[in-house]
């Protein structure tokens, strides 16, 4: 490793590895900090959707769509409280960049079928990874082995470092040695968001959201932070996607690295992803989905109820976020959904799912009993299922019989739920859980200007530092499946053309 770059880029997510690939493909020397032992962030997470305007997937499905509409129609997504902090200028920048991003992976051999429909879009605009988005980060690793970049994992950004006109690089940890490493294009923050730092979130949104975790449990905020203590302005930090209902994860490191970090097996293992069998790709998409995907709320609307771990009920089920902030209060963090024998063949067949990724899968009751034992099991009593999961029995009898005579009329409910009409009952219940309150993202990031650059308050620019991704953020709003992967993947390869043309042209 050297102890000078062109461009060092803090993180190895989508938007990190892009801005990479870009800058590398326009000759600039890169360098890769990744936080974590594996690159992947929360991109290597997601489904993939990827959603655009005026693709040529679009036009070869006859639709005819344009950037101006996108725009619109981006804007309906959102409360209209939260949609009027949104930073339309940049985002509409941003929506006009999104075809030639998704040519640009193409070409790079990652596959994607669509486009899907999602309303409130009123032309199908999103494009779906195959077979999940870890192609993202397989692709954009082949190609930054291929193109000799640099990537350094468990190698912590602790500080940027700044001659007092413009930021000149980095302090790293790597291999517990403080390493000053100088940028002579630009450091790009590329780190991800914050969903999982208790300290910004109550800073921020309020300390009754302290205790609720990020899906992602190791988003923490830190290129927010650097950005921070070098002046930079941030924006729309009270906005978060969440708190939500999820499962928890699977036994197992969910964060699993897909590709080694260097040699030909890496090369050759990022090309193959996109060439497995349709009926691994579905059986992955669906894993992914019964492990990321959260529960529809229309589950408590039908009549199911929340208990925790002790068995006893504890908010009322309708009251969203109330029902995360009383979750992430009960022991463990963790409760259980619990649905009776009507509900749960209601949500055994289509139209209704427990999950969903709209167009790509949708995960039913017996899906979750197959695919995800670790969170769901059937009986035949409360008993059985109580015990399958060491809830207590009384309890738990406790919790149904009082749901069921607020049903019948004779007490309100205790939690201030109304308008069920269905008494819990049946020869067969079905348990899901453990289940926690998450953040899924973060809306909140650094100022920017349509060039990446990031701003101070008095919205200068601070020379030399670039956000991108949930770091960038820039006062968008992107509600909606896709668009956060889309700009993380499009901001990342704006900036990394604008600092390789830049590195290049000093070599000219």
């Amino acid at each position: 490793m050297l102890s000078e770059y062109d461009v060092i880029i803090i993180g190895g997510g989508g938007s990190g590895l892009a801005a990479a690939v870009r800058a590398l493909e326009n000759g600039a020397r890169v360098l890769v900090l990744e936080k974590q032992p594996q690159l992947g962030g929360t991109t290597g997470m997601a489904i993939g959707s990827f959603t655009a305007n005026g693709t040529s997937l679009q036009r070869a499905a006859g639709v005819i769509d344009s950037a101006d509409a996108h725009e619109e129609d981006a804007g309906k997504f959102a409360a209209p409280e939260i949609e009027s902090h949104s930073n339309n200028e940049l985002r509409r920048f941003f929506l006009g960049q999104t075809a030639e991003t998704l040519e640009w992976l193409r070409g790079m051999g990652l596959y994607f079928h669509g486009p899907n429909p999602e309303p409130p879009n009123r032309v199908p605009r999103m494009h779906n990874i195959v077979p999940n988005a870890k192609a993202y980060i397989a692709a954009f690793q082949t190609q930054i082995l291929k193109r000799n970049g640099t990537i350094v994992c468990d190698a912590p950004v602790v500080e940027l470092v700044s001659d007092g006109q413009q930021v000149t690089g980095v302090v790293a940890l790597i291999q517990g040695e403080r390493k000053t490493i100088t940028a002579k294009r630009g450091v790009v923050l590329a780190a991800g968001d914050y969903a999982n730092a208790p300290e910004i979130i109550g800073r921020f949104k309020g300390d009754q959201f302290k205790s609720i975790e990020g899906v992602n449990p190791k988003a923490c905020g830190d290129g927010h932070l650097l950005a921070e203590n070098v002046g930079a302005q941030l924006l729309n930090m009270e906005i978060t996607y969440g708190p939500e209902l999820r499962f928890v994860p699977p036994p197992g490191d969910p964060f699993e690295q897909l590709l080694p970090t260097s040699g030909f097996l890496a090369q050759v293992m990022g090309r193959l992803v996109p060439l497995l069998p349709q009926a691994l790709i579905n059986w992955r998409i669906k894993r992914l989905l019964l492990t990321w995907q959260h529960p529809e709320n229309s589950l408590f609307d039908n009549g199911a109820i929340l208990v925790n771990v002790e068995g006893r009920r504890f908010c009322n089920e309708k009251d969203s976020p109330q029902r995360e902030i009383a979750i992430s209060e009960q022991p463990g963090k963790a409760a259980y959904i619990l649905l009776d024998e009507r509900i749960a063949a209601y949500y055994s067949a289509w139209p209704h799912f427990i999950s969903t990724a709209p167009k790509i899968a949708y995960a039913y009751v017996n899906d979750y009993l197959k695919l995800r034992p670790d969170v769901s099991v059937a009986g035949k009593t409360l008993e059985a299922v109580a015990q399958h999961r060491n809830l207590d029995t009384t309890n738990l009898h406790e919790s149904v019989a009082q749901f069921n005579e607020y049903v019948a009329g004779q007490q309100p409910d205790p939690f201030g739920r109304v308008d069920d009409t269905h008494r819990l009952k049946g020869n067969r219940w079905v348990l899901l859980g453990p289940a926690k309150a998450y953040f899924t993202t973060t809306e909140g990031g650094v100022a920017i200007n349509q060039s990446l650059q990031a701003l101070d308050e008095n919205g200068t620019p601070i020379a030399g530092l670039y956000a991108i991704g949930c770091n960038g953020m820039g006062g968008q709003v992107l509600w909606g499946h896709g668009l956060h992967i889309a700009w993380a993947i499009t901001s990342g390869r704006l900036v990394g053309e604008t600092l390789g043309q830049a590195s290049l042209n000093a070599e000219l």
